[in-house]
């Protein structure tokens, strides 16, 4: 079994069930969050060179502030064009 612990502070965890990992990425629509920490574009970008040299299909997207959760309209505009998500967490 896999736990995702939640850091935004919940009082009581809630159960969530992880989604299968795809066994492969093509024909996939791959999305780059950037939660704006420092440094996080420069991993972003190169992941993103790597990912369209090997023509993957990328969209970037960026929180407005790594203070707070990703705005509901972000996520929705996320989960609706992408297939998966890599989210740079760098410092």
């Amino acid at each position: 079994m896999t736990y995702l612990l939640d850091p935004t502070g919940e009082s009581a965890p809630a159960t969530r069930e992880c989604t299968e990992r795809p066994l492969s990425l093509k024909g996939l629509t791959i999305g780059l969050l950037d939660i704006r920490k420092a440094r996080g574009d420069v991993f972003l970008d190169r992941i993103e060179a790597l990912l369209t040299e090997r023509s993957f299909s990328v969209l970037r997207f960026s929180k407005p502030t790594f203070t707070k959760i990703a705005p509901i309209d972000l996520r929705h505009e996320i989960s609706t064009k992408c297939d998966v998500v890599i989210e740079a967490l760098a410092d």
